[in-house]
């Protein structure tokens, strides 16, 4: 069954040599109970754990079954414990945080037994020892022979061929002993049973075979044996922990240790409370801040007019000037007009327009340089009416004009879109009086936050109007103006000049007028929303494109085209102000500006990259270029945010690497407390990796629960936050944690514990087995 062949096992310390085994030869039957005997240091506690596998000897042979151990590696001799061996130590050795079940089923665990099988096994041997009563209590509540008991229940649930028992009866009474070694005897009849005592009254009544042992060496055998099993028929059966097993344990000695475990995973969680509430503060803030961006995007465009400022032509404007006396004039074009550059808004630009995602800006307006002829019945008479917000007696008015074509700001055009400019209008104004605009024929009237609104604009329309003169909304609403085509607006003369008709009834009722409403009033909604559009009428560019399909082909168009001067006054004029002139009595189509709201702030970056997109490769006089009033604020703010979160967090993640460092002394202690588990767990089997697995498991645990104690804090933390924040600066809901975001911290608080504990739990599982047992 087992034989040792000439084995050697020396203990060097400093130039002393302690010959533990010195060269031991014996053979052992399958069905034996032998007993070792000799004094302390004699070395019979070193041939046991060598044949237990937990220490390696140095040089000779351990066959089982014929089957030579020299070269066994590390992992045989964890099977070879499992599957063949048995311990019965002096001491009990069991764990202390398992139930009795639990400890029995420990060795099964390790050999993959399945559960229903293992568990049968293990009330099995419980039963034999005559513990079936207690086998759902824990260590702490048996007697000293209960626990040796357990002992012999754990050391034979796994079947083994081999019994090794180290003084089974040392801290035992008399009694006791009696009891525990004609137990032991009765489990001779069926394996191998090799007891180390001092006791040689014990030893002489149960064993049939006393070797005694002294310096290392046998000195006597009572019943030695010479046979020697030649077939190799001994395998082995690889042990195996599961990541799920290894947690079992490991919680179950975490509970043991409640108040430490909950402060240890409160101080880990401390960096995650800090980088989550960091993160909470910084998607609120965000998501006001993009907010914010979004209103001030409405208010600047991108804007694509028929001419812009080109940045090339500017920087020359820095150039030194320097001093001449030649007494000639030189004509030099201004730096003004060399950065003025002519974008030529061709069809195919205008497409590339139109198939701008829809993800990146819904709202694009068009706005047209096309009078409206315009009439309105005040008190029964007609008055020819305009909407407009200049002073007929300022010339300042054109340069307006210009300005609010040019940035997009100030304008009285909205995007029509697909829902007529619904969403565009709700989500900056307010409605006071009326109704929406449900179609292109109905205008609006805009007010300010305090209700006021330009005093021309009023005036424009027809009415009568002083400063600071108060007007019932009803007054407004309903109104009805006409828009009158150019064939039935202007005369020929025999000149061929074009003159206006009068302002006649006849002429308000002409069947061939489009019939405008003021639908209703509204209101700017926030300080944000200001300027978005100038207060004043309002109207979709959809009504501007309709004007001009209707006055593309009337006679006045058609004549301006032709002719060199302008056909309402007689002047003559260059091709650029006919082309402004055509434009304006509705013979283009070309827009006079493009509005591109983005959707959001960081759209804003895609869109421009777009429009680049068109640029490229072509010539600096077919480059269209635009107008981006929200580039400074895209500098100052782009990426301000996210730069002020990842310096936080870094912070904050200072107290993660010393919560690593932390977990990792903890582990260390935890290794140092459990020192005799180890060894136990080796004596049963278990592998390096299993017993850096159970402490792995046990970082583990104390990573995920130190995550979302972290992270249900810091979410805990934000609804004081958000009263603070509210009372400070009027923001609602400020602090906001992602789940997200509490999801990947409870990860990464997981890995960094795991790293920080798992060196600990390498040393842990480099720990000598016989050693380890040693352990107090």
């Amino acid at each position: 069954m087992l034989e040792l062949k000439h084995i050697k096992k020396y203990y060097y310390v400093g130039d002393s040599v302690t010959k533990a085994l010195d060269d031991v030869s014996v053979a052992f039957r399958s069905q034996e109970f032998v007993a070792i005997l000799g004094p302390s240091g004699s070395g019979k506690t070193t041939m046991l754990n060598g044949i237990g596998g937990l220490d390696i000897y140095d040089s000779g042979d351990l066959a089982i079954e014929g089957k030579s151990t020299k070269d066994f590696s590390a992992s045989d001799w964890d099977a070879y414990r499992n599957n063949s061996v048995g311990f019965i130590f002096q001491s009990y050795n069991i764990i202390g945080h398992l139930s009795i079940l639990d400890n029995v089923e420990m060795g099964m665990t390790l050999s993959g037994v399945p559960n229903a099988e293992k568990k049968q096994k293990a009330l099995k041997a419980l039963d034999r020892v005559g513990l079936t009563p207690h086998i759902n209590k824990k260590p702490n509540q048996l007697s000293g022979g209960q626990l040796q008991r357990v002992a012999i229940a754990r050391a034979i649930a796994n079947e083994p061929k081999i019994l090794l028992c180290d003084e089974p009866t040392g801290a035992l009474d008399t009694e006791t002993s009696d009891e525990i070694m004609q137990l032991i005897k009765e489990l001779s009849a069926e394996r191998l049973v090799i007891m180390v005592t001092h006791n040689p009254d014990l030893a002489h009544q149960y064993a049939d075979r006393i070797i005694e042992f002294a310096d290392g060496k046998i000195q006597h055998d009572s019943n030695p044996y010479d046979d020697h099993a030649d077939a190799e028929q001994f395998k082995l059966k690889k042990t195996k922990m599961t990541f799920w097993t290894a947690l079992k344990l490991s919680f179950n000695n975490i509970r043991t240790k409640k108040g430490r475990t909950a402060l240890t995973a409160f101080a880990s969680s401390i960096g995650i409370i800090g980088i989550a509430v960091v993160l909470a503060l910084s998607n609120g803030f965000q998501t006001q801040i993009n907010k914010t961006q979004a209103n001030t995007l409405a208010q600047f465009p991108v804007t694509i007019s028929q001419t812009a400022t080109s940045t090339t032509g500017a920087q020359n404007s820095n150039d030194k000037v320097k001093s001449s006396n030649a007494k000639q004039v030189t004509a030099k074009v201004s730096d003004q007009d060399k950065a003025t550059h002519t974008n030529k808004l061709t069809k195919d630009y205008l497409n590339y327009v139109k198939k701008l995602d829809p993800k990146l800006s819904k709202n694009v307006t068009y706005t047209y340089s096309t009078g409206m002829n315009l009439l309105r019945q005040v008190d029964g008479k007609t008055k020819t009416v305009s909407f407009s917000n200049a002073d007929s007696n300022n010339d300042s008015s054109a340069m307006q004009a210009a300005m609010a074509a040019s940035t997009g700001v100030g304008g009285s055009v909205y995007p029509s879109a697909n829902d007529g400019g619904l969403n565009f209008l709700k989500k900056h104004y307010k409605l006071v009086s009326g109704s929406y605009p449900k179609k292109a024929t109905d205008v609006i009237l805009i007010v300010d936050r305090d209700g006021s609104t330009n005093i021309n604009a009023l005036k424009n329309l027809g009415y009568s109007v002083k400063a600071n003169q108060k007007f019932s909304y009803n007054k407004i609403v309903g109104t009805t103006i006409k828009v009158v085509n150019n064939n039935d607006y202007y005369q020929s003369l025999p000149t061929g000049n074009y003159i206006p008709n009068k302002a006649t009834n006849s002429l308000y009722n002409n069947s061939n007028n489009t019939s405008l409403k003021v639908a209703g009033i509204v209101k700017v909604k926030s300080k944000s929303s200001e300027n978005v559009l100038a207060s004043g009428v309002a109207y979709s560019d959809k009504l501007t494109q309709d004007i001009i399909q209707k006055n593309k082909g009337s006679q006045i168009v058609k004549a301006q085209k032709k002719a060199n001067d302008n056909v309402r006054t007689g002047q003559s004029v260059d091709s650029t102000t006919k082309k402004s002139l055509v434009s304006y009595l509705g013979g283009s189509t070309t827009p006079a500006s493009i509005l591109i709201y983005p959707n959001t702030f960081k759209n804003k970056d895609k869109v421009l990259s777009y429009l680049d997109k068109y640029n490229k490769g072509k010539s600096k006089s077919d480059k269209v270029i635009y107008t981006d009033m929200a580039g400074t604020v895209s500098d100052l703010t782009g990426g301000l945010m996210d730069a002020i979160t990842y310096v936080l967090v870094a912070f904050a993640g200072i107290s993660l690497v010393t919560s690593m460092i932390m977990i990792a002394i903890i582990t260390y202690t935890s290794v140092l407390e459990r020192t005799k588990e180890i060894g136990i767990l080796k004596a049963l089997g278990a592998r390096k990796k299993d017993i850096t697995r159970v402490f792995d498991a046990e970082t583990f645990i104390l990573g995920v629960g130190s995550g979302v104690l972290g992270v249900v804090i810091a979410w805990l933390l934000t609804f004081p936050i958000n009263v603070v924040l509210q009372n400070i600066t009027d923001l609602s809901n400020v602090a906001h944690l992602n789940p997200v975001h509490g999801i990947v911290l409870i990860i990464i608080s997981t890995v960094l514990t795991m790293l920080g504990g798992h060196i600990p739990a390498r040393m842990a599982a480099k720990k000598d087995a016989a050693t380890a047992l040693r352990s107090e």
